[in-house]
């Protein structure tokens, strides 16, 4: 097999265009609108837009990643594995040349659903995810150079090992369906004795390396290692009861050997174990290219619901990485992605994070199409008798919260005591910190999931009756003032510090679900007795507290010291709630802005990509890429995550969504292409982007100058565009015929599109090449990961 590089020269020019069928749409209709045809459509490598920027996206290695920051990582929502060196003993180094030596490469086997069961200890120690363990592939020899490729078409890593005595060449994925890790190596014959071991981990809540152990804790028993007729299992055994099993053998095929491996886990039965070994002995009956075969069929397929091409190589590179890293940790029926997704490292964070990270994770799946990945509206629609159990005792009829810290079925256990976790709280108490408004920030991803699919059943079953009890919480402690303002007690704005009395966080919030909850209620048509009260929450509610600087923390603190959060800003984004549309308006979200990110010293990633996004609200694309170019260089890692004092995977993740905030916004009922691009990005390139009201967006800009945008409907929504196209325009149907359509304001136009129709929109008279191409970058750029220097 080829290394990777020498695979490079074949590959197709990003000028590449699509010529013939395929799901992006290269067959012209007569009306000359793209074709929709199966995702599984063939195409010729030189004429496949999708190979092309995802061949072009793909990481490389020509040196030794040594951590998780560094390394390949391969995923299916619930197995994961970071690859990278095993560490060597300090001071290994060839006595020769004092250069680095590396005697083995580490797979880490971690698991979305291996956790703890212990509630009295809390989310981050009796409920953590559980570190699993990891196989090093050792080879007979030094190893002494490396060439890898992460092929993100068909999610696998492949390349060569060379070392003093031969070289190994490695295939390797995570099946996306059967969750097997399945590691294919070829040894030269001086390496025909290389070895794989497995290494459990000690099952300890990764937090014990970074804080106290609460008293009465103790680590878990050790794994027991064994063989079961031909297949090796190390069986960990948990003090609550249950068991997480991790199982791998290996078989050899012709001249390459390959290790299939499986994790398992069971609560509170000890079934564990014979899932795994059933498993491992299923897959282990096909070799590593049969495998190949519906693993490589799914990612290509999930590829294709949408594409994005634009002239930052970098950061169009980043993108689909992004698309991929997702695929990897997440899907509807895995558990929400805890701060690190699927892969475990050490962590002071190994839980699900419910007052940022879990929204931002989440938000990128709706613009590119992919929501088959939500977890959120499954684990809050599943679990919602969970979330009840959290609240004090008086509130539980008819009020739910979410706490800042849970488990995979958004339990806490320790959240009324403040060492254990982070509890809803009650406002104006503490202890526990009240940080009240975590459940209305997540359910507006459910709202998001909605307005993007137009899904009644998610406004009906899940959104209206959950937001409905969250809302209601607050409305147990609205009191008004003597100035006749309805006000709230004190509480918690995440992160800054202090309690406060109107804190932004939550009166945002709650604007934001009073308002939701009419509008719910009038389409489903229910009359509810709490309508007066929201209404009047909504006419009286007072101020958002705001000074000289801007939005406040709250009535008691303002914003005065560094901070990475954007909580106070949330009516700005990602509410858009406020949104510029006075003069007033825009200057007070310009002077927030700049007071928020003015403050160095405590800033980290998501601050940038926050202020990314609301910089493209206000239409400022320059702005927008300059906050995108300072997380870039001074927090992305080689292989594009991300690290505070641990791993934390939502940050990259929401630096997709603010390229799709650039791109296009749908907030307010109104689709703006292409509302804040930089002036460097004259050429780009969207199809299928998905927007509220269930639209799929193809829209094409060259040279500066939008040339075409097509909508079609999926829900018969009301549609109103603002296309950015100079001049008369002409509207047609899928077959070409002229549409109606009336101008509105702020250079809109709004198209009557019923269920299943397309509209087309042009400059008059111009007929515009439709097919779909790759953008030319504007200049070449270093591939991610860890390519010579």
């Amino acid at each position: 097999m080829p290394s990777p590089s020498s695979r490079r020269s074949s590959r197709p020019s990003r000028r590449t265009v699509l010529a013939t069928g395929s799901a992006l749409g290269g067959t012209l209709l007569a009306g000359g609108l793209p074709a929709q045809a199966s995702a599984a459509t063939a195409a010729e490598a030189g004429s496949d837009p999708w190979r092309t920027v995802l061949d072009d996206a793909d990481l490389v290695w020509q040196r030794m990643p040594k951590t998780w920051y560094e390394g390949p990582y391969l995923g299916n929502g619930f197995l994961g594995s970071g690859i990278y060196a095993e560490p060597a003993p300090e001071g290994d180094t060839d006595g020769d040349t004092g250069a680095e030596t590396f005697q083995a490469v580490r797979f880490n086997v971690q698991h979305s659903e291996v956790q703890d069961h212990r509630p009295q200890f809390g989310s981050l120690f009796g409920l953590a995810r559980l570190p699993i363990g990891h196989f090093t592939l050792e080879p007979v020899g030094t190893i002494t150079s490396l060439d890898w490729r992460l092929g993100l078409r068909d999610a696998e890593l492949t390349g060569t090992l060379t070392t003093d005595r031969g070289t190994l060449t490695i295939r390797a994925l995570v099946h996306t369906s059967r969750s097997v890790l399945a590691v294919e190596v070829t040894p030269s014959e001086g390496e025909r004795d290389f070895t794989w071991v497995f290494h459990p981990a000690k099952a300890i809540s990764p937090r014990a390396g970074f804080r106290p152990l609460p008293e009465g804790y103790a680590a878990n028993p050790p794994a027991e290692t064994g063989d079961h007729d031909g297949i090796s299992a190390a069986v960990q055994p948990l003090l609550s009861g249950g068991q997480h099993v991790t199982a791998w053998r290996e078989r050899t095929w012709g001249g390459t050997r390959t290790l299939y491996a499986h994790v398992a886990h069971s609560y509170p039965k000890s079934t564990a174990l014979g899932r795994a070994l059933a498993t491992v002995r299923d897959a282990s009956k096909l070799s590593y290219d049969l495998l190949t075969v519906a693993h490589r069929a799914w990612w290509r397929a999930f590829y294709r619901k949408s594409f994005l091409s634009l002239p930052d190589a970098r950061i169009q590179r980043f993108y689909w990485i992004q698309l991929y890293k997702t695929a990897s940790a997440a899907r509807r029926d895995a558990p929400v992605m805890a701060t690190s997704g699927p892969w475990l490292e050490s962590t002071p964070w190994p839980a699900t994070w419910w007052n940022l990270n879990v929204q931002l994770e989440y938000w990128l799946i709706h613009g590119s199409n992919h929501l088959e990945l939500d977890a959120v509206t499954r684990a809050l629609s599943e679990f919602r008798d969970n979330l009840r159990a959290e609240m004090a005792p008086a509130y539980r009829a008819d009020s739910l919260g979410i706490p800042r810290t849970t488990d995979a079925s958004l339990v806490n256990g320790g959240a009324t005591i403040p060492v254990l976790g982070y509890g809803v709280g009650i406002p104006g108490q503490d202890p526990p910190t009240p940080e009240v408004g975590n459940l209305a920030w997540a359910l507006h991803n459910v709202w998001l999931s909605y307005r993007h699919t137009m899904d009644e059943s998610i406004l009906r079953d899940v959104l209206f009756p959950l937001l409905r009890k969250a809302i209601n919480y607050y409305l147990h402690f609205l009191e008004p003032g003597t100035d006749g303002k309805l006000h709230l007690p004190a509480t918690f704005s995440p992160e800054y510090g202090g309690n406060s009395r109107d804190c932004n966080y939550d009166l945002m919030l709650l604007t934001w679900g009073c308002r939701t909850l009419l509008d719910s209620a009038e389409l489903l048509g229910i009359d509810d007795e709490l309508a007066p009260r929201w209404r009047e929450v909504l006419a009286r509610r007072v101020a958002y507290p705001t000074d000289e600087n801007g939005f406040m923390i709250g009535a008691d603190i303002p914003f005065a010291k560094s901070h990475r959060h954007y909580s106070h800003l949330l009516a700005v984004y990602p509410l858009y709630e406020l949104t510029g549309r006075t003069a007033d308006e825009k200057a007070l979200i310009e002077k927030s802005l700049a007071h928020w990110v003015g403050f160095e010293g405590a800033l980290q990633g998501y601050t940038f990509t926050g202020a990314a996004s609301m910089s493209a609200l206000l239409g400022k694309g320059e702005d927008a890429l300059t906050y995108l170019g300072q997380l870039m260089t001074r927090f992305i890692q080689p292989n594009t995550m991300y690290k505070e004092t641990g791993p934390v995977i939502e940050t990259p993740l929401s630096a997709a969504q603010s390229l799709h905030d650039m791109i296009c916004q749908s907030w307010g009922g109104v689709i703006r292409v292409f509302p804040a691009l930089p002036a460097a990005w004259g050429d780009l390139t969207v199809h299928n982007f998905r927007t509220q009201g269930a639209f799929l967006l193809s829209a094409v800009r060259k040279a500066g100058v939008t040339r075409w945008v097509r909508l079609l409907s999926e829900a018969g929504a009301p549609c109103v565009v603002q296309h950015g196209i100079a001049g008369p325009i002409e509207v047609r149907d899928s077959l070409g015929r002229p549409l109606r359509y009336e101008s509105v304001d702020d250079g809109a136009i709004q198209v009557r599109l019923p269920k299943g129709e397309s509209a087309l929109i042009t400059a008059k008279g111009d007929r515009p090449d439709l097919r779909i191409t790759p953008v030319e970058p504007n200049e070449e750029a270093p591939r991610w990961g860890l390519p010579t220097p």
